[in-house]
């Protein structure tokens, strides 16, 4: 019977786990101890928090924020005077939206932690599914990327919370890199720094797990008995960036580490970005955010949306 290598890290546990860009072999204990060392050290470098401050935790049910809310919640133990609230947002997606909010549901009340939850069909008036039905030449992920991240920061101003983090892992971070150089937005690359700005009219967002790896996100909550939902979103496989998730994942394969280098590099391009007119100037005539034109994203494309459902209306 073939004995598994000790861990290299404790010396005296079997490994479950090897890290082809370091070389380590841990075992259960000593990986799990790392995740959360890493991110503690991310928290540190870019000093993403404040003593007292009140954290929403953008939670999907999916493993990454389901893992990041349960180490936030241990973190911020040592920090009396912080909070950590986790929000959800309901895009209604029929099925596989409905178990995830269970499941965060559940994470929410046995770690005690408060959990507030938002719809799009509240701030909105209408649901990804009718969305997806309406939409003309753009994927279902531009639509949703866009209203998302308004629901997000809406759902952590509404907790009143100074921070909001995700859970974008390493694997998002170095697929954001790629995908923003392919489409030649310098401004979103500027904009994807995991220490987040303040800007006004937003909360300031910021990612603890953007050095994580997300297979070592999964083994993480396998590892901690963590449930969390499996099932991909059903209009995923529409966006270009699932071509990229792809091409890294067969590049890291080939070359291990390949997606820390492309992150760090992109961290190293982003304080040499300038580009004009980036932050938000003014407010939308319609709703009132923050935006750099006379009407934000958001209501340029509900109002597409509602006038394509009008046409569609007999006379």
């Amino acid at each position: 019977m073939k004995v598994a290598p000790l861990c290299t890290k404790c010396g005296s546990k079997p490994s479950v786990y090897f890290r082809p860009y370091s070389g380590e072999r841990l075992c259960p204990g000593c990986f799990a101890a790392s995740i959360r060392e890493r991110v503690e050290r991310t928290i540190s470098r870019f000093r993403m928090f404040e003593f007292d401050s009140r954290i929403a935790v953008g939670v999907s049910g999916g493993k990454d924020s389901l893992s990041l809310l349960h180490l936030l919640v241990e973190i911020e133990e040592q920090f009396p005077k912080a909070e950590v609230i986790a929000v959800s947002i309901d895009e209604g997606v029929r099925g596989y939206r409905d178990e995830a909010l269970r499941l965060a549901g559940e994470a929410c009340r046995s770690l005690g932690v408060e959990w507030r939850t938002l719809s799009f069909a509240d701030l909105f008036g209408l649901t990804m599914d009718e969305i997806t039905g309406r939409r003309g030449e753009l994927t279902p992920c531009s639509y949703c990327g866009v209203l998302r991240r308004r629901a997000l920061n809406q759902a952590a101003r509404d907790v009143e919370a100074d921070r909001l983090a995700t859970a974008h892992n390493l694997d998002d971070m170095a697929q954001t890199a790629l995908l923003n150089l392919m489409r030649g937005d310098l401004r979103r690359l500027a904009g994807m720094h995991p220490a987040g700005s303040d800007l006004p009219g937003f909360v300031r967002r910021v990612k603890p797990f953007c050095e994580v790896p997300e297979r070592e996100s999964t083994l993480y909550a396998y590892l901690r008995g963590i449930e969390f939902q499996s099932r991909p979103c059903p209009y995923a496989e529409t966006a270009m960036r699932t071509d990229i998730r792809r091409f890294l994942n067969r590049m890291e394969v080939k070359r291990p580490g390949i997606k820390f280098i492309i992150y760090r590099a992109a961290l190293e391009i982003i304080p040499r970005i300038s580009v004009g007119g980036a932050e938000p100037s003014g407010r939308c005539r319609i709703c009132g955010e923050p935006t750099r034109g006379d009407v934000c994203r958001v209501c340029q494309l509900v109002g597409e949306l509602s006038k394509e459902a009008e046409g569609e209306q007999p006379s």
